[in-house]
């Protein structure tokens, strides 16, 4: 990830936005959440991100400006079902969300995330296939239907805006209603 970095820092002097998006989710009952789907699920969705993080944004704090936006999940507050590793991970980005706008915000960086709730993609196929999960999750948003990422593209905007600029450790849940039952 720092070679990475550095050919990303090296590639694009100037970076005014940082959406880290990395993520990836292994279901698995808790007895058998083997070391290597952990340790996968960290270093993806938590350890890339720190250091991607870090590194370009170290240069948005010499510059005295910049956007960072981290993407969190439900899971950020809920522990979830057989997914040890991804609600750990997802709990971290919400601290890591935090620790970087206590530390950066006075340089004028901004460091937020958006928390997406249950939206339709291939790391929810297995939810969306299995018909009484699937019925037991809509039932408890409020919106009634699974969220699609076009759903988050204007929090980004906004987060990644001007109009954000007093923003600073904040976690955007967009959720359908989810977190407000």
């Amino acid at each position: 990830m720092k070679a990475f970095a550095a050919k990303v820092n090296e590639d694009h002097p100037v970076i005014d936005i940082l959406v880290n998006n990395a993520g990836t989710i292994k279901r698995a009952p808790l007895t058998e959440h083997g070391d290597d789907i952990w340790d996968e699920v960290i270093e993806i969705n938590l350890s890339s991100q720190f250091l991607l993080t870090r590194e370009v944004g170290s240069r948005m704090v010499a510059r005295g400006s910049g956007k960072i936006i981290f993407t969190a999940s439900l899971l950020t507050f809920q522990g979830g079902i057989t997914v040890p590793g991804y609600a750990a991970s997802k709990g971290g980005i919400g601290q890591l969300t935090k620790s970087f706008a206590n530390e950066w915000a006075a340089n004028g960086v901004n460091v937020n995330a958006i928390a997406p709730g249950y939206i339709a993609t291939d790391n929810t196929d297995a939810l969306r296939n299995d018909p009484v999960r699937s019925k037991s999750i809509l039932e408890r948003i409020p919106a009634g239907r699974w969220g699609k990422a076009v759903d988050f593209a204007g929090p980004a905007v906004f987060l990644a805006s001007a109009a954000s600029d007093y923003m600073n450790g904040s976690i955007v849940t967009v959720d359908g209603g989810w977190m407000g039952r």
